[in-house]
């Protein structure tokens, strides 16, 4: 895949930019309905830059050996669920120093106290206690900022879209970055395009299988809760029978009556593409149970595969190592054009060659 340059098809094609942590053994059921899956559509669309954030795993405690081996699962799968990293630009975070170096020009345009009002700060600092908060983890949405930044569109004639998909989680951090690449631009010229939110049509929020009210999350939910893509198929089919439904056996969408059976709606009208009325009427007065069983086909009819291309991927570390080297290396040029900008603009003295 050849980059852009900053003539006509770097104005004509949008580009996004999205990551995704290496934390878990596993991405879940809500990870490919909420993001990946929509990240696999934006590459008829977009230029797509799709980012392991490994730097971002570490602003808590972690196992070295554990990291660097979820790091490879999670490119696995990636590229297992439809990411092409010949249409795509796949690449771990810290493969590209110039992210560590730009989140520092950006913190130093942060306020303290803006820093300070991010929400998931507030949330993750109390979770771990005030003496166990890392200075990374208040600096965490600057360093997220400057994944996003480094693949602004390049300063020159026409249109430039950016746009970077996020959940609502995700929204203040997003206009952190707006406000940032705004900052940067006014105290230093035109240099960054501020990004745009993007909701990719058919992104599904998925919700835990027994809280249903909650979100599913690797960090809140329990094991049964939540469906591994690199599950066995046995225990997959298990926690989707034992979901948790509502009183009666009505399969209808009611978010406020019936949480449960409406998540499973969600999931498997997701899955299928039949919407929702659709299944509505195809189980009136059967009840839950061959809703759920027939569910359950759909999960393992879609992750089966999915998970089989990973595993395969994951027994061949050397050509998966030469996907990434070969996606570093190509994020890296842009991310060296943007620094060599950002450099000039802020004052630093250029390196004599």
């Amino acid at each position: 895949m050849s980059l852009p340059s900053s003539t006509s098809s770097a104005a004509t094609t949008p580009r996004v930019l999205s990551g995704i942590q290496p934390t878990a053994d596993s991405f879940h059921l809500g990870n490919y309905l909420g993001a990946v899956r929509q990240w696999v559509a934006l590459q008829e669309t977009h230029e797509t830059f799709y980012c392991i954030v490994d730097l971002h795993a570490i602003t808590v405690e972690h196992d070295p050996a554990l990291l660097r081996g979820r790091t490879k699962v999670a490119a696995a799968q990636l590229l297992a669920m439809g990411v092409d990293p010949e249409r795509s630009t796949l690449f771990v975070q810290s493969h590209v120093p110039e992210h560590a170096e730009l989140a520092w020009v950006l913190g130093c345009l942060t306020g303290f106290g803006e820093a300070g009002r991010m929400t998931q700060f507030k949330d993750k600092s109390a979770k771990q206690g005030a003496a166990a908060a890392t200075v990374g983890l208040f600096t965490y949405p600057i360093l997220q900022a400057a994944d996003i930044l480094l693949y602004s569109p390049e300063p020159g004639p026409g249109e430039r879209v950016f746009h970077v998909p996020v959940g609502e989680d995700q929204r203040q951090h997003l206009e952190l970055t707006r406000t940032l690449a705004q900052r940067f631009n006014h105290r230093f010229g035109d240099t960054f395009v501020a990004p745009e939110a993007y909701i990719p049509e058919g992104a599904a929020k998925i919700t835990d299988l027994q809280e249903p009210t909650a979100k599913m999350s690797k960090s809140a939910s329990s094991p049964q809760g939540i469906v591994d893509v690199l599950e066995e198929p046995g225990p997959m089919r298990k926690k989707i029978m034992r979901a948790v439904t509502d009183t009666g056996s009505e399969v209808r969408y009611d978010e406020e009556n019936k949480a449960g059976v409406t998540n499973l709606l969600r999931v498997f009208s997701a899955l299928s593409g039949t919407p929702i009325p659709d299944l509505e009427k195809r189980y009136e007065g059967t009840g839950y149970g061959q809703f759920k069983k027939d569910l359950a086909e759909a999960v393992l009819d879609t992750f089966t595969p999915i998970r089989e291309r990973a595993l395969a991927l994951l027994d061949d570390e050397k050509q998966l190592d030469l996907t990434l080297a070969r996606g570093a290396e190509r994020a890296g040029e842009v991310a060296a054009r943007t620094m060599e900008l950002v450099r000039d603009r802020v004052g630093f003295v250029g390196r004599g060659r």
